[in-house]
């Protein structure tokens, strides 16, 4: 019995059905599980045989069967076999957008004039290119009644626009993209993860010069309401970034720790250690600076 079963298109669409809900209901984080977990692979390979093993299954059945009937029933199950299924309505609606004679009939609009023995047909255009002409016309008449008659916007006004749009998105990725900080977009950390990381930049980089608990010793007290160069997150990153004062400030960090780093440290310098009381605090230095004083 020659076997016409669509097993090959069965199999696969079925083994990706049961993938696909494996992974909506196994938690893997951001990687699938059949790559996080070989449970996972061992249990597909194990649904692909067994798939595999019920078609086998499905076909010696169907073969056990077909040799149990009768000569007749044998050729009209054939006959029911090798009927191919055809999509009759996709097959009429192309008939009708192609708009042409079939060949039977092409004799009704074959054309007098004959070239070496060619025939021209009358077969009129076809109606999907007919139909994408009128839509043309209709698309042309209301962009000239649109931007030439009511004057709606140009591609100028369109251009600063989408820049415009561009630019909010930019500055709201940079909002949450703690690496592309700069000392204008930087925004004071208060969560326990940034201060905690800031602490440990702090001790490693910045004791030297400030004293664990901020007092100051070759650099200046962190502790007290007076900046060298500024207060308030801004004007500590700039300064963590960027330097001290030329000849006898502290290095531009900028080359060493990364934008998030510069962002933590001076988060944990503004809320842990500035208004502490140090054990051996150093004379202030530079202005009073408040928070209005930002510019």
């Amino acid at each position: 019995m020659k076997n016409r079963s669509t097993w090959w298109i069965r199999v696969p669409v079925l083994l990706f059905l049961i993938w696909g809900m494996m992974e909506y209901f196994i938690d893997s984080g951001e990687k699938p599980a059949i790559i996080e977990y070989p449970a996972a692979q061992f249990f597909m390979l194990m649904v692909f045989l067994l798939l595999i093993a019920i078609e086998l299954i499905l076909q010696s059945v169907e073969n056990v069967m077909f040799h149990t009937l009768s000569e007749e029933a044998k050729e009209r199950y054939l006959a029911s076999k090798s009927k191919s299924w055809e999509w009759s309505w996709g097959k009429n609606t192309y008939k009708k957008l192609l708009g042409s004679k079939p060949m039977e009939a092409e004799g009704e609009i074959i054309l007098d004039h004959n070239y070496d023995g060619i025939r021209e047909l009358d077969n009129k255009l076809p109606p999907w290119w007919v139909y994408m002409f009128y839509a043309t016309i209709i698309f042309g008449v209301v962009y000239l009644v649109r931007f030439h008659v009511f004057n709606d916007y140009d591609q100028d006004s369109e251009y600063e626009r989408e820049v415009a749009a561009a630019q909010l998105e930019i500055e709201a990725y940079k909002k949450t993209a703690k690496d592309l900080v700069d000392a204008n977009t930087v925004a004071l950390l208060t969560e326990a993860a940034d201060i905690n990381a800031g602490k440990a930049i702090y001790e490693t980089n910045c004791v030297a010069c400030h004293m664990a608990d901020g007092g100051g010793g070759i650099g200046p007290n962190l502790t007290d309401d007076h900046w060298i160069l500024g207060g308030g997150i801004k004007n500590v990153f700039s300064t963590v970034s960027e330097g001290g004062r030329d000849g006898k400030g502290m290095v531009a960090w900028k080359q060493i720790l990364k934008p998030v780093e510069m962002a933590q440290v001076s988060s944990y310098i503004l809320i842990e250690i500035q208004g502490k009381t140090p054990a051996n605090p150093k004379a202030a230095e530079g202005d009073v600076w408040e928070e209005s004083d930002t510019p």
